[in-house]
């Protein structure tokens, strides 16, 4: 079993950045892929970005250069830095921990943070 919590969420203007933090605790966080997907009310939960258990990063084509996602296994925690966010960022964002491979799939993913709230006005 597998405990995350994210934190770090709020209001920013466009243009702003944020950084998210995953708090992870339960089995080894080093083995795990580690993704960030977000969700906004009547769509379906989208993928982000992930960091896989070896440090390679993949992401989303939205991302465009503007999020960066790191790990730090030591203290077992993933953070997902958003600069030059945009109105449409806005959403709630979900940390996921899970390696079955198919990275960008939910169902890829066993265990699921709470979410945090990301809101950016214009």
């Amino acid at each position: 079993q597998v405990q995350l919590v994210e934190s770090g969420g709020g209001l920013v203007q466009a243009g702003g950045s944020l950084r998210l933090s995953c708090q992870a605790s339960g089995e080894s966080f080093r083995y795990y892929d580690m993704a960030w997907f977000r969700q906004t009310p009547g769509l379906e939960r989208e993928f982000v970005g992930v960091i896989r258990w070896n440090g390679a990063n993949r992401y989303a084509d939205f991302v465009k250069g503007r999020f960066a996602i790191s790990r730090d296994n030591f203290k077992d925690t993933v953070f997902l830095q958003m600069n030059s966010l945009y109105p449409e960022d806005t959403a709630v964002y979900y940390c996921a921990a899970g390696n079955r491979g198919n990275e960008n799939s939910v169902g890829a993913y066993d265990y699921w943070g709470q979410g945090t709230q990301v809101s950016v006005s214009s």
